[in-house]
């Protein structure tokens, strides 16, 4: 099949439109990752209906010996290369953007993860029109990543999504409650929770659902104790398929839902979503912390998440400095009043860079709770819980105050991708993860690790203290090929590292291009042939994303790299 005839055949079956000039391809061609892959077509369906009708000329062409693929994407924020393809990108902003429903289900939670509402939307809705909405019941959708002003529902979940409230509050997993897709023949379902009951009612199916189901109970049943041996001993992870929160131990069902959150639309698209929502406590205070000696932060963590902040989040002096250069870029997005006042806020900061004060590191602890006074008494007591440690702290009692810190924390990866003299940034050791109580012995054999590279590049440090999730990006100039190099000869002796201490590779940012070779590294061969038995179990003819999760290679790395300066 040629690519006119794809393109024809596609824009027959659905009511949206399929592109191929070369500015729509371009676009497609990039998300925030360090690759680029040129895409063949853009479809945008209008409905699922018109997403089954792509994905069925998809497999029905495949099958007939067509060398096609596709992809599903919504607003290209991934940092991993997840929705990046040379087959067809299915593009979910453009029509499927609505939030279809929210409703509250109760006015409290015993837990703090136990949802009080629940949302229906769409993978093209933008998260910050998602939360717009949910907050007119005050709720919150709490997983939501850094990149909340930017990012879309589809990545949310196609990447099982956490960011800063994650210490408390758990990532998106833990509010999926059911998925309706398209699988890879083009016929549509809904995954949710079933009683073994109904299992087995599916399990009598005789089509792709039906073998679906067949496939992952045997999978599950005969490899049980495996799965759980090798389940990812960290508070976060999104690496590799997620075969442990598949089946309810207590009851015996399943939901396959929670199989397709976090696998980046490699076993199906889906089209819509209900989503558990919370509600969020009223009153916050933070504790920022200003370190200058890095190697007193073990301590610092250790005596801090005692007193149960609901994030703890971090960005280091180059972010801030960084901050600093680029406020007004920042500013230009907000309102005018705004801006003037967050503004004067910064003074101190830009003072501290003119001055040569700028810390290590500034951590930032937030307590939310039902009362101004009990946030305000545990901020208190953390910051009591470092007396006696080299280290300045203050206290900011509402959000206006602390507003600025999460502004540089929630744009620190923004910041990067600005043009630093010819440094791009470069995201492949960006996401790793492990467990707290482990930095005493892990963070200086990193830095030793990263120094032995600094005549490669140099790099900026943020991420999620309190669960040991650090994104450190370097900056450098990929269009030597001794740096490029480099990305491949580093990674692994990272993640050496971090498996050794019980961790993983990815937190929140996925696989694709960058860390789906690595998966057999991570959790060994026995598992990897179980991802590969699951990836074919939902998509036989290997259509959709196909080399993330399952099949990728590292010389999909060196040949998708971008190859210039930024």
């Amino acid at each position: 099949m040629t690519e006119y005839d794809l393109k024809r055949e596609l824009a027959n079956r659905i009511k949206g439109e399929v592109k191929d000039d070369a500015a729509t391809l371009a676009k497609n061609s990039r998300d925030t990752s360090l690759f680029q892959v040129m895409p063949e077509l853009v479809a945008y369906p209008k409905d699922a209906d018109d997403v089954a009708a792509i994905v069925k000329e998809i497999h029905d062409a495949k099958h007939a010996g067509a060398e096609v693929c596709l992809a599903g994407r919504s607003a290209g924020t991934d940092m991993s290369g997840g929705p990046l393809t040379a087959g067809v990108v299915v593009s979910f902003t453009e029509y499927m953007n609505r939030v279809l429903e929210v409703t509250r289900t109760a006015a409290d939670a015993k837990d703090a993860r136990e949802p009080t509402g629940f949302a229906v939307t769409e993978p093209g809705v933008y998260y910050r029109d998602f939360e717009k909405e949910t907050l007119k019941e005050n709720l919150i959708l709490p997983s939501y990543p850094a990149s909340r002003e930017l990012c879309a529902m589809g990545g949310i979940v196609a990447n099982n999504s956490g960011g800063e409230r994650t210490l408390e509050y758990g990532k998106t997993e833990d509010y999926i409650a059911e998925l309706e897709v398209v699988l890879s023949d083009g016929t549509k379902t809904t995954f949710k929770h079933l009683t073994p009951e109904e299992v087995e009612d599916r399990k009598k199916k005789q089509d792709l659902e039906g073998s679906i189901y067949r496939e992952m109970d045997d999978i599950l049943t005969k490899h049980g104790d495996v799965i759980k041996a090798h389940k990812p001993k960290v508070s976060k992870n999104s690496a590799g398929y997620a075969l442990w929160n598949v089946r309810d131990l207590k009851t015996g069902g399943m939901n396959l839902a929670k199989l397709v959150c976090g696998s980046q639309g490699t076993l199906a698209l889906w089209t819509k979503a209900r989503l558990g929502l919370v509600t969020p406590k009223e009153h916050r205070a933070m504790l920022v912390i200003f370190l200058s000696d890095l190697a007193i932060l073990p301590e610092v963590v250790k005596r801090v998440l005692p007193t149960a902040p609901e994030s703890f989040e971090s960005y280091d002096d180059k972010t801030f400095e960084l901050a600093v250069r680029f406020l007004p870029d920042m500013l230009k997005q907000m309102g005018w009043a705004r801006a003037v006042r967050l503004g004067i806020d910064f003074i101190p900061e830009a003072a501290m860079v003119a001055t040569g004060g700028v810390p290590k590191l500034v951590l930032m602890a937030e307590f939310a709770e039902d009362s101004t006074a009990e946030a305000d008494r545990k901020a208190v007591a953390a910051k009591n819980a470092l007396l006696g440690l080299p280290v300045q702290t203050k206290i900011e009692r509402n959000e206006r105050e602390s507003e600025k810190f999460w502004i540089v924390r929630r744009e620190s990866f923004s910041l990067l991708r600005k043009n630093l003299h010819g440094l791009y940034a470069s995201p492949f050791i960006d996401d790793f993860v492990v467990p707290p109580e482990t930095y005493p012995t892990f963070l200086p054999k990193l830095n030793a690790l990263l120094d032995e590279y600094q005549s490669h590049f140099i790099y900026t440090i943020a991420g999620h203290i309190g669960n040991g999730n650090f994104h450190i990006i370097p900056l450098m100039d990929l269009s030597k090929k001794e740096n490029r190099d480099v990305v491949l000869e580093l990674a692994p002796k990272v993640y050496d590292l971090v498996i050794a201490e019980g961790g993983t590779t990815t937190g929140e940012h996925n696989d694709g291009i960058i860390r789906t070779p690595y998966l057999r590294q991570l959790f060994g061969a026995e598992m990897e042939t179980l991802f590969e038995r699951t990836k074919k179990a939902f998509d036989p003819l290997n259509i959709l994303n196909p080399g993330k999760k399952v099949g990728g290679t590292f010389e999909d790395i060196r040949r998708d790299m971008i190859q210039s300066a930024a």
